[in-house]
């Protein structure tokens, strides 16, 4: 049910107004002065106020004006017995939604307010989207690498250089564009993403510069590409290095004269666009194979970045691990959780040869399969992050039983995710009987349910 506050200094109009939106289903309130007004908005929250601007004490355009200072306030409909056309302007000016004048008829305060109801909700979702997109710019991890990453987006940020990011497969070259663009005087437009890796070649120039009817087979409706959507904006190109030379020139062209043609069409297009790009390949290597256009990579490494792959900052692997652990308990509306220190510690251990990326699934995993654990431990990691995560050095052993019993246990454990858990499957290719691998496991502290 949607809540109206009704701001009026005559009763008559208060009684009338809150009957007849109260008919409809509205759940309304009403007062009779400016500051009665403000102090029900501090009170309770409203989609919408109708509000009279011929007001004792404070007046409701200066009522306006402070109702519009917090961001997440209702829509304000002004209501006026003998408006003027210079009133009506300074209260659009101050952030009104429109203008209502007494006599009010009915079917217009009706359709005006079903609007204004409409037009909050969508300010309140594109409010919520934009926090989504700021979370996802959020770079994680305080090691040396990561604050020197932080340091370069803040100093750049604000320019309009171009920037190319280089990186490992899911080390987050995403999301430092997306840091880029949250940082940036851009940061109020589009950000289109353009995955030049996952688009057939045939239909990249399309999806970049888009198309006019006609202008193929399948071309049915004009299509408006990513270059023209991210105008004002930022468009990043991700997987660079896998673009075609053919679509490569063109990028080239319309980066040094900001406009194309779009693909059947004969007018021009004008754009201004922040071009970032990102590649996982030596684009050097590239070059020298003829794969890569040279004054295409001048143009796009103005400002290079580079995202270490996580092998190389393993300090901000608990910290990243607890980020992504609270994310997805909240995603999936599960108790809160905590990891182990040995489960830390395994984690720390892996190689992680899908970066970040791999991360993020593997507690993403553990988070669904153990919806009722609270306190994840290194049994609860997926068998290959627990195996190869759970190897230690020789260091580590003060005797030789120590080693032997590390050993036996990891290798066990091996064969049982091999087998996937089957027990006299596992005791069958160990060459032991199932009652002797069951004591094995009981002393080797090898639970049956891992």
């Amino acid at each position: 049910m949607h809540n109206i506050l009704i701001v009026d200094d005559e009763p008559g109009i208060r009684q009338s107004l809150k009957g007849v939106l109260e008919d409809e289903g509205y759940k309304t309130a009403a007062v009779g002065s400016g500051e009665a007004c403000l102090e029900a908005l501090e009170k309770h929250s409203f989609d919408v106020v109708l509000l009279d601007i011929w007001l004792p004490g404070m007046d409701g355009l200066e009522a306006l004006e402070k109702i519009k200072q917090a961001d997440d306030g209702p829509e304000v409909i002004m209501i006026s017995g003998h408006g003027t056309i210079e009133t009506a302007v300074r209260a659009t000016k101050l952030g009104a939604f429109d203008f209502l004048e007494k006599p009010l008829s009915l079917e217009k305060t009706l359709i005006l307010l079903k609007n204004a109801i409409e037009a909050h909700r969508l300010r309140g979702e594109n409010r919520d989207l934009k926090k989504q997109l700021q979370a996802k710019g959020v770079i994680v991890g305080d090691s040396i690498p990561m604050k020197a990453l932080r340091q370069q987006i803040a100093l750049m940020a604000p320019t309009n250089g171009r920037v190319l990011i280089y990186g490992e497969s899911g080390t987050g070259k995403e999301l430092v564009a997306r840091a880029i663009h949250a940082q940036s005087l851009r940061k109020d437009e589009m950000f289109v993403e353009v995955n030049c890796a996952a688009i057939p070649e045939d239909l990249i120039e399309s999806e970049l510069f888009g198309h006019r009817k006609g202008s193929f087979a399948g071309a049915e409706h004009d299509k408006v590409g990513k270059f023209q959507k991210a105008d004002s904006g930022t468009l990043f190109l991700d997987e660079v290095g896998d673009m075609s030379l053919k679509t490569q020139s063109k990028v080239l062209r319309t980066l040094d004269e900001q406009r194309f043609t779009p693909v059947g069409g004969d007018e021009p297009v004008t754009v201004d666009a922040r071009v970032i790009a990102a590649t996982n390949k030596d684009l050097d290597e590239e070059i020298s194979k003829g794969n890569f256009r040279e004054d295409l990579f001048y143009r796009l490494n103005v400002i290079p970045f580079h995202v270490p792959p996580l092998r190389e900052r393993h300090e901000d692997l608990p910290v990243l691990a607890r980020h992504f652990l609270k994310e997805f308990s909240a995603a999936y509306s599960r108790r809160a959780k905590e990891l182990s220190d040995d489960a830390i510690a395994t984690l720390i251990r892996y190689a992680w040869p899908g970066n970040v990326r791999e991360l993020r699934n593997v507690i993403e995993r553990m988070v669904i399969m153990n919806p009722a654990v609270t306190r994840l431990e290194r049994k609860h990691l997926p068998p290959l992050v627990y195996r190869d995560g759970g190897r230690r050095s020789v260091g580590e052993f003060s005797t030789l039983h120590q080693a032997r019993a590390a050993y036996e246990r990891d290798y066990i454990l091996k064969k049982l995710d091999e087998n996937h858990g089957n027990i006299s499957r596992t005791a069958e290719i160990l060459g032991l009987e199932r009652s002797h691998l069951y004591r094995k496991m009981k002393a080797l502290g090898i639970a049956v349910k891992e």
